[in-house]
């Protein structure tokens, strides 16, 4: 099948996605779309939510669709890296045996990732950049595609540890959760009260999923798309010439050339999505928020002045 037909078979598959998942989760369009441009990218994604507005539920619906299998990891301030990666025990022939830990999945939702200690968050880091863990000295490979969604409650800051931001730049997006709006409020309590349970159907195969990230990795990328991405990334660095007035002002670090590439890759697959065949300047401009956001430090003087991080992305533009 040559790259043009896939991509049209991919957008009548994506399509098909987004109508299942719609079976259970009411609006949230959004962010639906983020996670799974993420997923389609092959990267990772942080949502940032209150408690309640079915992050679980929705990673749940996503992995289902999707055909994946997925695990819920509670990340809690007594979680050892073992409770996660696994652990080696003697089994009855006095033998040890390798016990895998929830981390072997295709979809990982780490909820509450800042209540757990460093040392447990590391633990995560290797799978998330190597696709692979190594415990006790010997090397497991994951299943791909392998996707990990990290939630962070904004409110209840006591007793958390803040991710680095070495390990925030591992995360493709960071995306916000809001409130629904009023109208879907009220279909989610008329959907949740009464005894009938939505089925969601599996629509694609691991293997189906690995073949579309070869796809959007095969799609070509204009020079001056690649420049103008790049250039906005250097735009968030306060000690760059080409830094706008907010950045110099209100930054402390800027983004990585992380960043650049990921800017580059969700937006192959945003143009994918809309069933073009090259991405340009606004397919770029439509994923940066998401990419950014979590990716330049505000100084204390932005905090407060009340500048927000969208402000400044803004401006970049």
């Amino acid at each position: 099948m040559s790259d043009v037909a896939a991509i049209e078979r991919f957008v009548n598959k994506y399509k098909e996605l987004k109508t299942e998942i719609a079976k259970v989760i009411v609006g949230q369009d959004d962010v639906v779309n983020q996670i799974l441009i993420s997923v389609f990218s092959g990267g990772h994604s942080l949502l940032i939510g209150v408690p309640g507005l079915a992050k679980t539920l929705m990673v749940n619906t996503i992995a289902q669709a999707l055909g994946l299998n997925f695990k819920r990891i509670q990340f809690t301030p007594d979680l050892m890296p073992s409770d996660i990666l696994g652990s080696e025990i003697l089994d009855e022939d006095r033998h040890f045996k390798f016990i895998k830990g929830p981390i072997f999945a295709n979809i990982i939702l780490a909820d509450e990732i800042n209540r757990t200690p460093p040392k447990t968050q590391a633990a995560l880091l290797e799978a998330m950049q190597e696709r692979a863990v190594t415990v006790a000295g010997h090397h497991y490979k994951l299943d791909l595609p392998y996707f990990v969604l990290a939630t962070q409650n904004p409110i209840e800051q006591e007793g958390t540890y803040p991710l680095p931001e070495a390990q925030l730049d591992r995360f493709m997006f960071a995306i916000n959760l809001g409130y629904p709006s009023f109208s879907e409020e009220v279909e989610v309590v008329k959907a949740t009260t009464t005894d009938t349970q939505a089925k969601v159907n599996a629509l694609f195969e691991a293997q189906e999923i690995i073949d579309f990230q070869h796809l959007i990795r095969r799609i070509p990328v204009a020079d001056n798309v690649i420049e103008y991405a790049v250039s906005i990334v250097g735009k968030t660095r306060p000690d760059s010439e080409a830094a706008v007035d907010l950045v110099k002002n209100y930054i402390d670090w800027g983004a990585g050339p992380r960043a650049s590439q990921n800017l580059i890759l969700a937006a192959k697959t945003h143009a994918a999505i809309h069933g073009k065949f090259s991405p340009d300047i606004e397919n770029v401009q439509a994923v940066a928020h998401s990419i950014l956001r979590h990716r330049i430090i505000k100084n204390y003087k932005a905090e407060a002045e009340g500048i927000t991080e969208e402000a400044i992305i803004k401006s970049l533009f």
